[in-house]
């Protein structure tokens, strides 16, 4: 399921409101990805995977506190045969926190509650019925504009998934049809006005119809390919202090899409892929996207070379659109990313990688805060507005990760990583200007040893560097750096104190 809100920004999604006490994993996807994950996917993918039975029946509970009135409780239970595989999950979630506003008196707190279920029917011997919900309930406290204010907001999503999956031709051609639903509701609240306490409202509905299907011409070449068609629908509105509320700002888009992608195993030790991605979007026409990628082993799997490059294209957002924010004079974001990297093991024991990357976009939209009349975007139906979004022509990201591991013995292992970025307006008055929130040096580092007890401890260390909060780059976030200490020790087979 494609996680997003269409009310939201870009039509991003929240992460606060997930937790994370029922994921399996989560999966990192390097580099650009947009032909099998939709044309946004320019950086990579995050995919988190709820996790699954394992046992004929099976149960998990923790618990958590700490300071600030902090509590965190989740368990579940599921079980598995050779036709039926089941679990339920549910996270609670609680923090009195601080306040956002500094000095401040009262505290700005968080609380969720999420539960989660996924079943898996085995009709036939190749034929099984997915069926997939994530439900959670979030409250978070915030404070106004330089004020310490009881204001808070509540987060409501919903995320469903129903697929049926089988096989043909002995299993060489693998097929999946899918429909997912999101819903996402979010509020504002000011108990201390006088009149109109809600401040904003918003909601966002995706629905998603897709086939995904993967063909083995040999075993050395795939190709996988499919058809989606999805449509958003988004409200939203932010009502005064006054009796009369405003009229909702809606917005609707539809995007029908098609893609095959090849894998071939050229050589025992080079891997090529290519792709291409077809969009069709109802309101900005026909997009073709290419990405390109390979993988080339040396040395007996010592070393390992990757390059890869591919293309992406974003639609502007309905609330980018629609909202009292909106433009309807937006232009689509386009973008051409690559990257180039060298892997290499050292001794058997540790792992070197350097990546060189580089992306670029054009139309690249922004918010744009309005300070005069003098702009014709900054008023609507004769009043001033607090800003809106436009393209800011052209921007460009590049830079190098160094990334390493070392497995001092097989009890105590450090991972450690720096990454340079140099991300910068390439067009327009703030031309050569760093890009705001992207730190230009970042590192981590990480130590773990698992004593022969079971006892396990680690360290982690993480730095983010300067960063601007605006294009002009007049204002700055200070370098930060994060220490986090851990340990546990197993009591028996079942138990776990941390």
């Amino acid at each position: 399921v494609k996680m997003n809100d269409p009310a939201s920004t870009q039509g991003g999604v929240n992460f606060g409101t997930l937790m994370v006490g029922d994921f399996g994993r989560i999966e990192i996807l390097r580099g650009a990805q947009s032909t099998l994950w939709g044309s946004q996917a320019i950086g990579g993918v995050v995919n988190i995977v709820t996790a699954e039975p394992t046992e004929s029946f099976q149960g998990n509970f923790s618990a958590e506190a700490g300071s600030r009135g902090t509590t965190y409780f989740r368990g579940g239970i599921g079980g598995m045969n050779d036709r039926l595989s089941w679990r339920l999950a549910a996270n609670r979630y609680d923090t009195d926190g601080f306040s956002a506003h500094a000095p401040g008196t009262e505290d700005d707190g968080y609380e969720n509650t999420s539960v989660s279920g996924r079943l898996n029917l085995k009709l036939t011997e190749n034929a099984s019925l997915d069926l997939r919900a994530v439900y959670s309930d979030g409250t978070n406290d915030f404070d106004g504009f330089g004020v310490d204010s009881r204001e808070y907001a509540n987060t409501e999503e919903l995320v469903t998934y129903a697929g049926l999956n089988f096989d043909l031709l002995g299993g060489r051609l693998r097929n999946r049809i899918g429909y997912a639903y999101t819903d996402s509701q979010r509020n504002n609240t000011n108990p201390d006005r006088t009149i109109e306490t809600s401040t904003f409202e918003a909601k966002g509905e995706n629905t998603r119809w897709d086939y995904q299907g993967t063909f083995a011409f040999t075993s050395d070449l795939s190709a996988t390919f499919g058809i989606e068609s999805e449509r958003a629908e988004m409200r939203t509105r932010s009502p005064s202090n006054s009796a009369v509320k405003p009229a909702f700002g809606t917005g609707r888009a539809d995007l029908d899409s098609a893609y095959v992608q090849f894998q071939w195993a050229a050589l025992p030790n080079l891997n090529l892929t290519a792709g291409i991605r077809y969009d069709d979007h109802a309101q900005y026409g026909d997009n073709a996207l290419g990405q390109l990628a390979a993988a080339w082993t040396l040395n007996e799997g010592n070393t390992v070379l990757r390059a890869s490059w591919g293309q992406g294209f974003r639609a502007p957002g309905l609330y980018e659109l629609y909202s009292e924010y909106g433009n309807l004079t937006l232009q689509p974001e386009e973008f051409d990313a690559w990257e180039v990297s060298i892997q290499q093991k050292l001794l058997d024991k540790a792992t070197v990688a350097v990546t060189y990357f580089n992306r670029q976009a054009d139309n690249e939209i922004r918010y744009n805060s309005c300070s005069s009349t003098i702009d014709p975007l900054c008023v609507v139906n004769g009043s001033m507005r607090w800003g809106y979004y436009a393209n800011v022509q052209k921007t460009e990201a590049q830079g190098v990760e160094v990334s390493g591991t070392v497995d001092i013995t097989p009890a105590f292992n450090i991972a450690a990583n720096y990454t340079w970025t140099d991300a910068t307006n390439a067009s327009g008055a703030n031309k050569g200007k760093h890009l705001t929130r992207r730190p230009e040096h970042m590192a981590n580092f990480s130590a773990d040893y698992a004593f022969a007890n079971g006892l396990k401890t680690g360290l982690a260390v993480r730095y983010s560097g300067e960063t601007f909060t605006n294009d002009a780059n007049t204002g700055t976030l200070d370098e930060y750096t994060l220490v986090d200490l851990r340990v546990s020790y197993p009591i028996d087979d079942h138990l776990e104190v941390y």
